[in-house]
């Protein structure tokens, strides 16, 4: 399999590196100490052409391959995962429009996107239904004239307190019920709705065709504090027939559509925080002594970069393999996706890990950058599946 980089795809890797050096790494960890969500950097990344890679070249006037959309995240990633994580949400809640809508729905919800630089959320995890989708309690119930008003509660939500449009995967029917649907709450009603701000962080969002939408406090994280993240209410929010993606009672599969999509770009997420690891480690190792010596210097030291390395290498391999299976339509590409997911979180719990361990005591500091890395690293093991999820996957297609 050919790995080798067109022109574009350099260009691009070259123009991240630049706004990942020039802007993002020089106040990360100012931004990431004040918990600020970074609407600068969001609002370049998108003049930069660098967010809504789904978005179809009949709308967008481009098209972005899935290697590609793979390296503009990793280069992203290096800079910082949270920046990396809310940029790529949009993706994440965009992906089924482009994949399952109509060309209208594409063009009204996704247009806007490509006019000014909107926030999007995707809509799935429940406080009972994580890696068991089909746990979930929202729901959508049809009235008699013939719309359906949308209940029930998200979790863990990125982007929740700026997302200016929703996709909600929800029930149909009951919350008990069996039938999935995937629905959108566009830009155009939130952005005309009135709109409340709570002192804590959170919003109350009263939409014209009826029903609220409420953003709890963002929550307090461990790590990837650039990226929002809080809950989300619907309350007797109207979902007419257009705002219904694809079929009603086929949202589980796009679920798993927009899944096999993301895991390959949470890799990416993954990948270039382990690089950045590296890299940290790397630079500390050579110039830090002790007895008489470079840390570096030292066959137990030099053994684990040889480890990190290692652990970035095979990471890339895999990433790349999954990207080039989606673009070839392969039938085992979902299986690749789930590896490059394992092997890139791997790789960003080992290499933060043992980066902060070869730092010793100043390691243990919020003032050396390899201390935010651990932090960051754990959610990478978790989101869009934990590695327990993505061996099932692979195990089924395996069998």
């Amino acid at each position: 399999m050919d790995f080798t980089l067109s022109d574009d795809q350099r260009m691009y890797c070259d123009l991240v590196q630049k706004f990942v050096t020039t802007d993002v790494l020089p106040t990360i960890l100012k931004r990431e100490e004040e918990h600020a969500f970074p609407e600068d950097l969001i609002q370049t990344a998108w003049e930069m052409g660098l967010m809504n890679l789904c978005i179809p070249e009949s709308i967008s006037g481009y098209q972005i391959d899935a290697t590609t959309t793979a390296l503009i995240i990793t280069e992203l990633s290096y800079g910082d995962s949270g920046l990396s994580t809310s940029t790529m949400c949009n993706d994440l809640a965009n992906i089924v429009i482009a994949q399952h809508g109509t060309e209208e729905q594409q063009k009204a919800f996704l247009q806007p996107f490509v006019e000014s630089p909107r926030i999007a959320s995707f809509c799935l995890t429940e406080p009972d239904a994580g890696s068991d989708n089909l746990a979930m309690k929202t729901f959508m119930k049809k009235r008699d004239d013939g719309k359906y008003v949308l209940n029930g509660e998200k979790c863990f939500i990125t982007n929740a307190s700026h997302a200016t449009q929703f996709t909600v995967f929800c029930k149909v029917g009951k919350p008990s019920g069996m039938m999935m649907a995937c629905v959108i709450i566009p830009a155009t009603s939130v952005e005309k709705a009135d709109i409340v701000c709570q002192p804590s962080g959170g919003r109350e969002i009263h939409l014209s065709e009826g029903g609220t939408i409420m953003t709890g406090k963002p929550e307090d994280k461990l790590g990837q504090r650039l990226s929002n993240t809080a809950t989300v209410k619907f309350e007797d929010v109207v979902i007419d027939d257009f705002q219904i993606i694809g079929n009603r009672r086929l949202g589980f599969r796009y679920i798993i559509d927009v899944l096999d999509y993301a895991r390959p770009m949470v890799a990416a997420i993954g990948l270039g925080l382990a690089r950045r690891a590296f890299d940290v480690t790397r630079s500390y190792a050579m110039e830090r002594k002790q007895f008489g010596q470079r840390i570096c210097d030292m066959p137990v030291a030099r053994d684990t970069l040889v480890a990190m390395w290692k652990k970035v290498e095979l990471a890339k391999m895999a990433l790349m393999s999954s990207t080039r299976k989606i673009e070839n339509g392969s039938e085992d590409s979902g299986r690749y996706a789930s590896l490059a997911k394992n092997a890139a979180a791997e790789a960003a719990l080992f290499c933060a890990t043992q980066g902060l361990h070869l730092h010793g005591g100043y390691g243990f500091m919020n003032e050396y950058e390899i201390s935010k890395l651990a932090r960051d690293a754990h959610i990478i093991d978790i989101y869009e599946g934990v590695r327990e999820v993505q061996d099932m996957i692979i195990g089924r297609e395996l069998v």
